[in-house]
């Protein structure tokens, strides 16, 4: 999940009543529009109106024939009236789901060192992935039908099954949506894309570099590559790139907009990789990690330490790499800085809200990067923040309330966390990465060989999931408790797996919510967004591999 979900709101039109020859009546007809329909062009098409072309024979009009009683009660052909939609879950998925849990449960034997109490869990952890990745219902109704099943059972019992609603973790998730919402809705995240194009846009690859530095620069207080992507800078590209004559699901989108948002979203996840309060997913990381015992001193500081040269390398790389094997056919855009100049001069002056937005994050990071010696906890540093917000008026409670992808993952990530928790309470984390560790040994595998191997089979495994959260809260301690078990260094394996988080967010279309935000644009091809989805993943694993062991040796992780 990760991020902000984007839905758009289909608008219906009202159907035009039959014209006669004999009789005509005038009958008003009103559409209503939402202005959420903004996220996809709208276009609204009269239901009943046939096309006149100049190709066709027009009939002849004949008195008889419109004194005729069965030419006049002869009403044109209809279609069919299209079915209801199906209510409640989609009976394969769910099956299948259920099934997950039902064949682990009764059909494989406990293994010895496993209760009974934690094998059932497994049993239920295992049919909510399932179903994470099938969808026989939303996520979140799925996850609340597994955390009640939970206790039906009398597996967990209800403060167990809830503890993890009290986590500070998924509460600094939380407001951080609230926080891309403030910058949304004040234009702050606009006006700074605005001004990198306005000084870096002359060319196309300059563009893309002004694009991506300026998601650099928002990430840390803007923590949802989502929000980012739909909120910021998927408008700013569609309107250069239709300005260049570049349009969707056309020949010409490979002469601006494709390689645009290729090279945004392929970006994108060392942008959310560089700090660690760019990306949801990147808190939860660290609190499962905590669960595990391994601890990071200075939390802000010592993943940024660690993630920032091969991160920075790879952003100053990928724009380049892109423009070389996927290259756009508009190479100059002299007319772009002018626009983006026109555009900061239609926003006028920087608004109060901005300003308070702007004081606002920089109390928070600061906070973030120095609370620790301060003794202010993260979530206690976005309280404060969101505080301000709403005491100042830059957001209201209706903006909170109305932040539905916040509620929603608060309810799913919460059971997610919770389960995976009480798993490692009962011991099951520990049997499976016991069962693991003497498979690699057994192998004679030293820990850097199994550190490549783990780190490899949890990125590629992405493929299977369509949520960066969801990978995480599914596997993220199952396969770091594999690691620690290899003998691998435990802030190294905690670190290595949360930035590959990151970084498997562009392998598909539907791999994370800024791939769903991208690819929906129409400005890609779904071959393409696999084939470079696969390509950018060896080359930033390349880079990632190679300056990142250099870089974490010299800061004496391993």
């Amino acid at each position: 999940m990760e991020g902000l979900a984007l839905r758009s709101l289909s608008t219906t039109t009202a159907s035009f009543p039959r014209l006669s020859l004999l009789r005509r009546r005038s009958t008003p007809h009103f559409v209503s529009l939402s202005p959420l329909s903004t996220v996809r062009s709208l276009s609204l098409k009269p239901a009943s109106i046939s096309s006149f072309s100049p190709l066709q024979p027009t009939p002849r009009f004949s008195p008889r024939a419109a004194a005729s009683p069965q030419n006049a009660a002869a009403p044109p052909p209809s279609k069919p009236p299209s079915p209801p939609p199906p209510q409640g879950a989609k009976i394969l998925p769910l099956i299948l789901s259920v099934a997950v849990g039902i064949i682990l449960r009764f059909a494989v034997p406990i293994p010895q060192g496993v209760t009974p109490q934690g094998w059932q869990l497994l049993s239920i952890f295992l049919s909510t992935i399932a179903g994470l990745v099938l969808s026989p219902l939303p996520v979140g109704a799925w996850a609340f039908i597994g955390l009640t099943t939970s206790i039906v059972t009398r597996t967990l019992p209800f403060a167990a099954a809830f503890s993890a609603f009290t986590s500070e973790v998924i509460w600094l998730i939380v407001i951080s949506f609230f926080f891309a919402r403030g910058f949304v809705k004040t234009g702050l995240g606009d006006r700074i894309a605005t001004y990198f194009v306005k000084w870096l846009g002359k060319s196309t690859l300059g563009l893309s570099y002004g694009l991506t530095l300026s998601e650099a620069l928002i990430a840390p207080a803007m923590p949802s590559t989502t929000a980012r992507a739909g909120g910021i800078f998927l408008p700013i590209i569609k309107s250069l790139s239709l300005s260049a004559g570049s349009k969707p699901g056309d020949s010409s989108s490979r002469k601006l907009g494709s390689y645009l948002i290729q090279s945004q979203f392929q970006c994108a996840g060392n942008s959310s990789a560089l700090f660690l309060t760019a990306a949801a997913q990147n808190l939860l990381c660290l609190k499962l990690a905590e669960e595990l015992g391994v601890v990071l001193s200075s939390p802000w500081v010592s993943w940024f330490k660690a993630a920032s040269l091969p991160a920075i390398i790879s952003l100053l790389c990928t724009p380049l790499i892109l423009y070389i094997l996927y290259p756009p056919e508009t190479k100059d855009t002299p007319e772009a800085p002018a626009m983006a100049a026109k555009k900061l001069e239609q926003m006028g002056p920087v608004t109060r809200n901005e300003w308070i937005m702007v004081g606002t994050m920089l109390l928070a990071v600061s906070l973030w990067v120095f609370g620790e010696a301060l003794g202010i906890p993260s979530v206690v540093t976005a309280m404060i923040g969101l505080s301000i917000l709403l005491l100042l008026g830059v957001l209201e409670w209706e903006d909170c309330l109305n932040e539905k992808s916040a509620w929603d993952t608060l309810a799913w990530f919460a059971v997610l966390v919770g389960m995976a928790g009480q798993l490692t309470n009962l011991g099951v984390v520990t049997w499976m990465s016991d069962c693991v560790a003497n498979l690699l040994q057994s192998l004679s595998l030293g820990w850097p060989a199994a550190f490549g191997l783990l780190q490899a089979a949890y990125f590629f495994i992405h493929y299977l999931f369509a949520s960066q959260t969801g990978h995480v809260g599914a596997l993220y301690s199952a396969f770091l408790a594999m690691h620690l078990a290899a003998g691998v260094p435990g802030v190294l394996a905690a670190l290595a797996l949360a930035y590959n988080t990151n970084l498997f967010g562009a392998l598909t279309h539907y791999s994370s919510g800024q791939a769903a935000v991208y690819y929906g644009a129409g400005y890609i091809d779904l071959p393409d967004v696999f084939k470079m989805g696969f390509v950018m993943a060896v080359m930033n694993a390349v880079i990632w591999g190679v300056v990142g062991s250099f870089w974490w040796k010299f800061l004496g992780l391993y």
